[in-house]
């Protein structure tokens, strides 16, 4: 197994925030309709919304093996759309840990399920997409594994498995070193006209006019 690591600083760790610190937060919930499977225990949910702080959780359907959050499984399925500080979700369905009324793991899922960061104060975006993501909040270590890929502008990783640092603002690429298992990686140079007019900002022209300070020669009668 081939193993590739480089650090990418146009990747900001705008989802850290996605972490909730203070238990004291509320949790609220509100669905379409409500039902209890007594014989698994377990409740499920539809047309489920759930927030806390800045994460909000959207789906079709959701299940729970508790209520009370203190440690809790929940699984969500059919458009799951999960927002963080500064990022957005996309998947067909997530399993999600609480542990003491936080959310501290998160196991996504999708064809492809799509991650957007948006970097703080700037329209810069950075896109992500795989087949599962496993997200570790404490740690602050995403991993995105089968089909990977990273992409911010035109500069793109692609590979079996990407594990991206958020603190480290680091990209692990691992891959098989087969075929479409190999790590990949396109970079787009910036723009060379762009380059050119940059270049060219304080630069003064060069004096063209040679005639000046130059005398004309004289054309009157009596010249030979």
């Amino acid at each position: 197994m081939n193993i590739l690591s480089l650090t990418l600083l146009l990747l900001v760790p705008g989802i850290a925030a996605a972490q909730i610190t203070d238990v004291r937060l509320p949790i609220s919930l509100d669905a379409n309709s409500t039902d209890y499977d007594g014989k698994n225990s377990m409740l499920m949910f539809r047309g489920l919304r759930l927030t806390q702080g800045n994460i909000g959780i959207e789906a079709d359907e959701g299940r729970a093996s508790k209520l009370d959050f203190q440690d809790s499984i929940w699984r969500f399925t059919g458009n799951v759309i999960i927002d963080v500080e500064n990022g957005h979700i996309e998947c067909e369905s997530a399993d999600l840990q609480f542990i003491n009324h936080q959310l501290k793991f998160a196991t996504i899922a999708g064809t492809p399920a799509t991650f957007v960061m948006r970097r703080p104060g700037s329209d810069e975006v950075t896109y992500a997409e795989a087949g599962v993501l496993r997200y570790d909040l404490d740690a602050g270590v995403i991993e995105f594994s089968e089909e990977a890929t990273i992409t911010e502008g035109g500069n793109q990783i692609s590979s079996s498995l990407l594990v991206y640092n958020i603190n480290e603002q680091r990209i692990s690429a691992q891959s098989t070193g087969d075929g479409d298992g190999r790590v990949k990686i396109t970079y787009t140079p910036p723009d060379a006209t762009t380059i050119g007019e940059d270049q060219a900002v304080g630069e003064e022209e060069p004096d063209t006019d040679q005639s000046v300070g130059e005398e004309e020669p004289e054309t009157g009668e009596g010249n030979p």
